[in-house]
Parts: structure tokens; sequence; C-alpha cells
């Protein structure tokens, strides 16, 4: 996998865009080392390529037409606006987020994780106390294989 490691909410991951075909991913990044088919109960097709070395994982959507509509990374050299999300605390991430326009998070405890959700972003932070261990990001994707967006 050949990117910059930045996350860029509702936009992409680097040089990676949401709404792009598995076909362009793999020109611009090279194959997976492995792939995923996920059963979901919506009849939406769901593909997911990891890529382990480089701690990333990609996800495509769709019925008609399958296109990138999340990232999950746990690479230490993600940032997020130009800082190392790995790096920073909660209440940094918080703090950074709002300096974006993303206020409001919500903090939700499952399984002994806590994932810190920012819907309008839709992006989840996920730690283990005060560790970060994930971060997933998205947009969402009609049965087309389209993005939507609000309005």
């Amino acid at each position: 996998m050949k990117t910059t490691y930045e996350i860029l909410p509702l936009v992409g991951f680097g040089e990676l865009k949401f709404g792009q075909t598995i076909e362009e991913t793999i020109d611009m990044i090279g194959d997976a080392e492995e792939i995923d088919h996920l059963d979901t109960d919506d009849q939406m097709n769901t593909i997911v390529l990891h890529y382990w070395d480089q701690e990333t994982s990609v996800f495509f959507e769709g019925v008609s037409k399958t296109v990138l509509s999340c990232f999950e990374t746990d690479h230490l050299d993600a940032t997020l606006y130009g800082k190392k999300v790995f790096e920073m605390t909660k209440d940094e991430i918080i703090a950074l987020m709002a300096e974006h326009g993303y206020t409001n998070p919500e903090t939700e405890e499952e399984e002994g994780e806590i994932r810190l959700t920012f819907d309008d972003a839709l992006i989840d932070f996920f730690y283990d106390d005060d560790e970060l261990l994930a971060v997933n990001w998205g947009v969402i994707v009609n049965e087309a294989g389209e993005i939507e967006t609000e309005d």
C-alpha cells in the first residue's frame, strides 16, 4: 500500500477517495494481503481489503456498484488535520475535531472498549482505557453505489 496516512473525514485517506472502485484502489495501492466478503442483512455487498503490513483495512459497499465507503487504521503514522492521532489524548482529539466544526461527540462503552463517535464526520475512535486502538471513518453509500450527502 502506497499512500500517505492522512485521515480526511468525509473525503478519504491520503490519495484514496471515497466513491472510487476496488479496481481504482488496487491500481493505486496494490493488492490486499487478505480480502473478506461480509454478509449483511440489507443485501449490500461489503468487501474488505486488508493491508496488514500497513495496518489499514479498506471497505467497499453497494449493490449494483461497489465503491470505497470506509477505512479503519491503527497505523501509528496516521494523521488527522496534520497531527499524529495516535499520539493524542481523547481530550486533544475532541478539541481538534471541534476546531474543524465537529462537536458533540458521543461516547459508548462496549465490551471493555470505549468508542468516541463524531456522527457529523462519520468517524469513530476506539479506545482501551486511554490508549487509542483504531480509527474508523467513512461515508454513507446507497444501493446504487453513490455517496449520500447531508442536505
